[in-house]
C-alpha cells in the first residue's frame, strides 16, 4: 500500500474519504467511536450519582464506598494496562467488544447482588465506580484502546480538536446520564416505587449500555498495516529520528523515555482523580445534605457548562502550545477546587465546582492528543495503557484513603489533598515536557524558521 505522507494531512485510513455532517474531519469510523463514546458516558453519568447513594440505601457509610472504589480502580488499572499492551499486537476491537461485554456482565450482576462481597466483586468486573460524576470523560479500561483508535483515524494537524469533540461528546451524554441520576427519586415520588428498585433500574440499563457498546464496535475500520507504514514514515522525518528500535512491552527506547515521565505526572493525577469522582458526590450529601434529585441538577448543569470548554481545546493548544495550555488550565483548576471547601452553601460550593471543572476538562482532550503525538502510531496503545498504569493505581488507593478521612479526620480533607495532588501534577508536567513538541508544533515552528 503506497501513499504520499504528509504529517498535516494525514492519509485517510476510513476507506471511505468523506465528509459527515460537512465537517471536514468527520469520517464514518469517528462517528461509530463518538457513539461508543456516547454510550459509555451515559451511563457513567448516573452511576457516579446513584453508587454511594445505593450504598448508603443498603447501610454502608464512607469507608465501605472507598473500599468498593478501590478493587475497581486496581481491577481497572490491571484491564486497562494489558489491554494497552496487547492491542498494540492483537487488534484493538476485539478488546473493545470483550471489555465492553464484561461491564454489561458485571452492571447484570451488581443489580442483584446482596452481599457486599458480591457487590465488590461485580463492580469490579463491570469497572462501576470509575469516573465519578463529571463522568464525559471516565473511560477506565477502554481507554487505550479507543484513544489510539481516535489518533489512527484523525489527521495531527486536527487530532486534538477531534479529541476535544470526542470529549465535548462524552461530556453532553455524560450530562444527559447524571440526570437520569434522578429516576429513582422520581419514581418513589410519582409511583411509590422505593429508591432501592430505582436504582437497580439503571443498574440493569448499564448492562444494556454494555451490549449496545459491544455492537458499536463492529463497524470500526482498523488498519494495522497502515499504522506500522506510518510508523516508519514519521522515522524517516528529518524533525523526528526515530529509528525502528527492539520494543521492550510494546515500546522503543525513545517511547519509555517519554512514558516514563507520564507515568509519574499520571501518578500524582491518578491520587487526586481518586480523591473526587463519586466521593465528591458523597461529600455535597454529608456537608449539605441534599438528595439525589437535587445532586443529579447540579451535576446535569456542571457537565453541560464543561462541554463547550471541550470544543475550545484544539484551538487552545495551537495558540498557547500543548504543554502551557496544560499547565495554565490546571493551575487555576487547582486554585478553584481549594476554595470549594471555603463555601458556605451548597449552592456556592457548587458554582465554584462547575467553575473549577470548567479549566479541568480543558487540560483533558490536550493530554491526551498530546501522549499520541509524541509517540510512534505503532506503539500508541501499548504508551496509552503503560502510562495511564500508575494513575489506575494511585486512584484506586484514592478513595479508600479519602473514605478514611472522611470518617476519622475531616469531611473535606479528600478534596483538600486532590488539590495539593493536582497542583504537584502541573509543576511535574511542565517540568518533563516544555522541551517536547507534538508534530503540528514542529511543523509550526520549522514553518517560521522558513519565513
Amino acid at each position: 500500500m503506497n501513499y504520499q505522507f504528509d504529517e498535516n494531512k494525514s492519509p485517510d485510513r476510513s476507506g471511505l474519504g468523506r465528509r459527515w455532517g460537512g465537517i471536514s474531519w468527520l469520517n464514518r469510523d469517528l462517528m461509530w467511536l463518538f457513539l461508543l463514546r456516547v454510550l459509555r458516558s451515559l451511563s457513567q453519568g448516573y452511576l457516579g450519582i446513584i453508587l454511594p447513594l445505593y450504598l448508603v440505601a443498603l447501610g454502608y457509610g464512607a469507608e465501605a464506598l472507598g473500599l468498593l472504589l478501590a478493587v475497581s480502580a486496581v481491577e481497572a488499572a490491571v484491564v486497562s494496562t494489558v489491554v494497552g499492551l496487547l492491542a498494540d499486537r492483537f487488534g484493538r476491537k476485539p478488546l473493545l467488544v470483550v471489555i465492553s461485554l464484561l461491564l454489561a456482565f458485571g452492571a447484570f450482576g451488581f443489580s442483584f447482588a446482596h452481599s457486599f462481597v458480591w457487590i465488590v466483586a461485580f463492580a469490579a468486573i463491570g469497572s462501576i465506580g470509575r469516573g465519578g460524576a463529571l463522568a464525559g470523560g471516565a473511560w477506565g479500561p477502554f481507554y487505550p484502546a479507543v484513544q489510539a483508535l481516535v489518533a489512527e483515524h484523525a489527521s495531527d494537524y486536527n487530532r486534538t480538536t477531534v479529541f476535544g469533540a470526542f470529549s465535548f461528546v462524552g461530556v453532553v451524554a455524560g450530562a444527559v446520564g447524571s440526570a437520569l441520576a434522578a429516576l429513582p427519586s422520581l419514581l418513589r415520588h410519582f409511583a411509590g416505587i422505593d429508591e432501592l428498585t430505582g436504582y437497580r433500574i439503571l443498574f440493569v440499563a448499564t448492562g444494556v449500555l454494555g451490549v449496545a457498546m459491544a455492537l458499536a464496535v463492529f463497524p470500526i475500520n482498523e488498519n494495522r498495516v497502515l499504522e506500522l507504514e506510518l510508523a516508519d514514515e514519521l522515522a524517516r522525518q528529518p524533525q523526528r529520528p526515530r529509528p525502528r528500535q527492539r520494543l521492550v512491552l510494546g515500546l522503543s527506547p525513545n517511547s519509555w523515555r517519554l512514558v516514563v515521565r507520564f507515568m509519574i505526572t499520571n501518578a500524582t493525577n491518578g491520587l487526586a482523580i481518586g480523591m473526587l469522582g463519586p466521593i465528591v458526590v458523597y461529600w455535597f450529601y454529608r456537608r449539605f445534605g441534599v438528595n439525589s434529585a437535587q445532586l443529579a441538577g447540579v451535576f446535569f448543569a456542571i457537565n453541560m457548562a464543561t462541554a463547550i470548554p471541550y470544543l475550545m481545546a484544539g484551538r487552545l493548544a495551537l495558540w498557547m502550545g500543548s504543554v502551557r495550555s496544560v499547565v495554565a488550565t490546571r493551575a487555576v483548576s487547582t486554585v478553584l477546587m481549594f476554595a470549594v471547601v471555603l463555601m458556605p452553601t451548597f449552592a456556592l460550593a457548587a458554582l465554584v465546582y462547575g467553575i473549577r471543572a470548567v479549566f479541568n476538562v480543558l487540560s483533558i482532550p490536550v493530554r491526551q492528543s498530546y501522549l499520541m503525538g509524541v509517540i510512534d502510531p505503532a506503539e500508541r496503545s501499548s504508551a496509552s495503557g503503560l502510562a495511564s498504569f500508575p494513575s489506575q493505581v494511585t486512584s484506586a488507593v484514592g478513595p479508600y484513603m479519602a473514605g478514611y478521612f472522611m470518617e476519622h479526620l475531616m469531611l473535606s480533607l479528600p478534596l483538600e489533598f486532590a488539590a495539593v495532588m493536582q497542583g504537584l501534577n502541573t509543576v511535574l508536567f511542565y517540568i518533563f515536557f516544555r522541551n517536547v513538541h507534538p508534530p503540528e508544533e514542529l511543523n509550526e515552528r520549522e514553518d517560521r524558521k522558513q519565513e
